[in-house]
């Protein structure tokens, strides 16, 4: 009853609540609603033109995905990745997942309709290349819990699209693993708490919500070693405790020395199902720590400039 009552809870807070410190992003930004229709379906995302971006040139694009029950307007409050775009010059998408979940392989709402969430990102690729300044190159994915596990399943079956993931608070579905075989290398971040309650680090049931199982940390962090040819000897960094906050940082990254393809682990030790540096969303009691150890905006971005789609 308790985890019931945390997801609801989570559900109102993604969709109502506003932090009172959100940045304002530069008056001549854009942030808009785009429709599509995909497979028959009413489909939508909020767009985000950074500061600047009539004269950018071609920009990254960085898909920003919410957890189950979410939505695109919550996430853009966890995650706020606006200013960062604006400095960097970067289109971000804050896609909807449809009635507010992903098809991430688990038996999500998306999952037992039958929704083509894999197409879906396509489609929204295919758009953001037609009718905006996007470099078709140059096309990320990250999420935190089902957006994470929908970053996993395309780098799994978009690689053709995607050049990099960052899976925040998630690893990879068990189907989608058993049958992750990219037709490309993927350069790839996991991150995730130790103390995560609803996934649990080390595999198994992921609870509450839609349910299904996760493969644990460390399999998910070897599929993408093994799919990107790195070696398997880490370089190891221990992040300074800069925040005396509970929570510690382990930085493990996997390099191809040929292709410069990476794979890099961050185990956030007391870490919970939260996003490094984002909104605490909910009590420690309820979701655990949020570490602010680290920066995840900054250091997805400074992960995804190095790498472009060959």
């Amino acid at each position: 009853m308790k985890k019931i009552s945390i997801l609801f809870f989570f559900i109102i807070a993604s969709i109502s609540c506003k932090k009172n410190d959100d940045p304002t992003p530069d008056k001549d930004s854009e942030l808009t609603t785009i429709n599509l229709q995909v497979d028959g379906r009413d489909r939508s995302f909020l767009l985000y033109k950074p500061k600047g971006y009539n004269n950018a040139g071609k920009m990254p694009l960085i898909f920003v995905n919410h957890g189950g029950q979410g939505n695109s307007q919550g996430m853009m409050q966890v995650t706020d990745f606006r200013l960062l775009a604006d400095r960097e010059k970067i289109m971000v998408i804050y896609p909807q997942g449809f009635q507010n979940a992903w098809n991430d392989g688990r038996p999500t709402t998306a999952n037992q309709l039958g929704v083509d969430d894999v197409n879906f990102f396509r489609q929204m690729c295919d758009y953001a290349v037609a009718n905006l300044s996007v470099d078709n190159q140059k096309i990320y994915s990250t999420g935190l819990s089902n957006g994470g596990f929908m970053s996993a399943r395309l780098a799994c079956e978009l690689s053709d699209r995607i050049a990099g993931v960052a899976v925040v608070g998630a690893s990879v579905e068990q189907g989608v693993f058993n049958n992750c075989n990219p037709a490309k290398p993927v350069p790839t971040i996991i991150m995730q708490g130790t103390l995560d309650t609803f996934v649990p680090f080390i595999g198994g049931t992921v609870s509450p919500g839609a349910g299904g199982n996760a493969v644990s940390h460390s399999q998910a962090i070897n599929k993408f070693i093994s799919i990107n040819n790195c070696s398997t000897t880490p370089i190891l960094t221990n992040l300074p405790d800069i925040a005396n906050d509970g929570t510690t940082i382990t930085e493990r990254r996997y390099i191809n020395s040929t292709n410069q393809n990476e794979v890099t682990s961050y185990v956030i030790t007391g870490g919970g199902h939260t996003w490094p540096q984002g909104w605490q969303y909910l009590p420690e009691s309820s979701i655990g720590k949020t570490s602010q150890d680290m920066n995840a905006n900054e250091v997805i971005w400074a992960f995804f400039k190095r790498f472009k789609r060959s």
